[in-house]
């Protein structure tokens, strides 16, 4: 066992993610859902996001979980604040080297290759947005990679997610503030 990592918490997590949370949960908002994964999982994503769990890294389940832990749960648990992204460039770092180290390619499960994946959809970096594409469409399935498109294409117009603005304090151009009026807009 590597010091640091903690396989138990790591399992629950991913194990409560995977196996005892329905899909259509993971992207919706549900407070009672949102509530559960910050009564869990809260400490353990503020852990994260100090460092404290780098060890996690070294070994596939524990990268994944602190992926989850640094760009999901903070989506959940902080949600419409900006400190939901606050793990999205450690979560991108982690994914990365999960892709070279072949960690992604070698998970059976498409939606855990799905949510190793997720930090290249929420950078807000074209170039990455743009490495992320063949990933997902390697890696996951016809919707994801659709999904990530449409992410990319908002990159590509805007060089940012108008969705985050108001969130982090950055003025939104009028054409951001008619984007985001449009159905879909809002992801």
């Amino acid at each position: 066992m590597i010091e640091g990592f903690r396989s138990l918490d790591a399992s629950a997590l991913l194990q409560f993610w995977f196996e005892e949370t329905p899909p259509r949960q993971w992207f919706g908002k549900d407070p009672a859902f949102d509530e559960a994964v910050r009564e869990r999982f809260g400490d353990l994503a503020e852990q994260a996001l100090s460092g404290s769990l780098a060890a996690w890294g070294q070994h596939p389940a524990g990268a994944l979980a602190l992926v989850l832990l640094l760009d999901q749960v903070p989506r959940q648990i902080w949600r419409d604040q900006a400190r939901a992204f606050a793990g999205d460039r450690q979560a991108l770092a982690l994914s990365r080297a999960g892709v070279e180290r072949g960690w992604v390619a070698a998970e059976p499960h498409q939606h855990r290759r799905q949510f190793w994946l997720m930090p290249w959809m929420h950078a807000e970096d074209l170039a990455v947005q743009e490495a992320g594409l063949p990933l997902f469409s390697r890696f996951t399935d016809a919707r994801t990679a659709d999904y990530a498109r449409r992410h990319r294409d908002v990159i590509a117009r805007f060089g940012r997610f108008p969705q985050r603005n108001a969130l982090l304090g950055r003025h939104s151009s009028p054409e951001e503030l008619a984007f985001l009026q449009q159905p879909g807009s809002r992801f």
